[in-house]
């Protein structure tokens, strides 16, 4: 679990933060309608063509977005309300309808919604990663696990770790960050951070290997044919993992948090899921 001691520090603004929503709103809709051409009905904002042009001025302004501005959206198969859609921003991360939503339209309406008020928040200049706030996420981190102030100078414990993740970072806002923290979570979760901890790979050079690589159909891959090898060894374990990560998924996206690990995961349990289907029925 060392890996994970930073998840505290989880980006995004959930819908639970009813303070910080009420401060944040004014400025929202001022972004959302300085970005949108079009409106609907009286004056309301369009979030779905506010949040597309966002990334698009953030593109035209010099951010470094490796995939382009397209902001994705995913809607959840379903013949019958409620509906449920996501949104995949250009930086990679991930948010979801968080209302009861009666159409596909408003779904995606209500994903757009968390997604522009995430993305405006993280303009902030308090999400960026300074020398400040790591030292500030640093011994939040140390607090919370009762650590001392040797593992957070030594890389080769979790917090060391997350230190060095941050170091490495700095600059980037936490919103860029959580692509990283993304990768390392499942790594942790899938259990390739033990494996390569017992081929004698120090955190140090993972994080080397790992930090300048993107989540790809690779990765996924990989991780599915380990859920596979797992579900062979002990039966029923990738039902009961992918049971307990849709209700973990659906709980994030009621509360408006970022959403793109539960996602992630979910998407490499149902791939691990589909390769076992089919050799079940290449063996009948």
């Amino acid at each position: 679990m060392e890996t994970m001691r930073a998840q505290r520090l989880q980006p995004g603004v959930g819908t639970s933060g009813r303070g910080t929503l009420r401060a944040l709103r004014p400025g929202v809709t001022g972004a959302a309608a300085a970005t949108a051409k079009h409106t609907q009905g009286y004056g309301r904002v369009n979030v779905v063509e506010a949040l597309q042009e966002f990334w698009q001025m953030k593109q035209s302004r010099g951010a470094d977005l490796k995939n382009g501005a397209l902001v994705v959206y995913e809607m959840v198969p379903s013949n019958s309300p409620p509906y449920v859609c996501y949104v995949t921003l250009p930086g990679g991360s991930c948010f979801g309808s968080f209302q009861f939503c009666p159409t596909k339209a408003e779904a995606r309406r209500s994903a757009a919604k968390i997604a522009l008020m995430n993305s405006v928040f993280n303009e902030h200049p308090s999400r960026r990663i300074t020398d400040e706030f790591i030292e500030k996420s640093v011994s939040e981190a140390l607090a919370s696990f009762n650590g001392n102030r040797e593992e957070a100078d030594n890389p080769n414990t979790g917090i060391g770790a997350f230190r060095f993740m941050l170091e490495s970072n700095k600059g980037k806002s936490m919103l860029e960050f959580q692509e990283l923290m993304t990768v390392f979570q499942l790594l942790h979760w899938n259990g390739s951070l033990k494996a390569m901890r017992e081929r004698q790979c120090s955190r140090q050079e993972v994080l080397a290997h790992y930090s300048h690589r993107a989540l790809d159909d690779d990765i996924r891959h990989q991780m599915a044919l380990d859920w596979v090898s797992r579900e062979q060894s002990v039966p029923g374990a990738l039902s009961r993992e992918l049971a307990s990560t849709e209700r973990e998924l659906d709980e994030a996206r009621l509360a408006g948090k970022e959403l793109r690990f539960h996602k992630e995961k979910k998407d490499i349990l149902v791939l691990a899921a589909g390769q076992l289907g089919n050799m079940h029925s290449s063996n009948c």
